[in-house]
């Protein structure tokens, strides 16, 4: 049986910009997906895009903030992950310094 149900790889670059599956952010945020889809409305979730120089060009790192979290993904030129980490703060509100690039 034919699906006419698009599938997302968990990252795309299209035309300039790099689309991520909500899934991916969600998982990496420790948020329900719906959740996740209202804070993004809300301006409650955030995101950082950032190219690779040098040695890492081709790469790219991807930043996601939440209130207490922040989520980081790191693609190749191909769009796969090939690392992932989450700074998870529990109740305390994400300082200021994990925002910075880079950081």
């Amino acid at each position: 049986m034919a699906s006419s149900m698009k599938v997302m790889k968990p990252l795309v670059f299209e035309d300039g910009a790099v689309e991520v599956d909500a899934a991916v952010v969600a998982d990496g945020l420790g948020l329900a997906l719906p959740v996740l889809r209202e804070c993004m409305r809300a301006g409650k979730i955030t995101s950082l895009s950032e190219e690779g120089i040098d040695s890492d060009e081709g790469r790219h790192r991807l930043t996601f903030f939440s209130e207490h979290r922040r989520f980081r993904i790191v693609v190749d030129r191909h769009g796969t992950i090939i690392q992932r980490s989450t700074l998870d703060y529990g109740q305390d509100a994400l300082p200021r310094s994990a925002r910075k690039p880079g950081g």
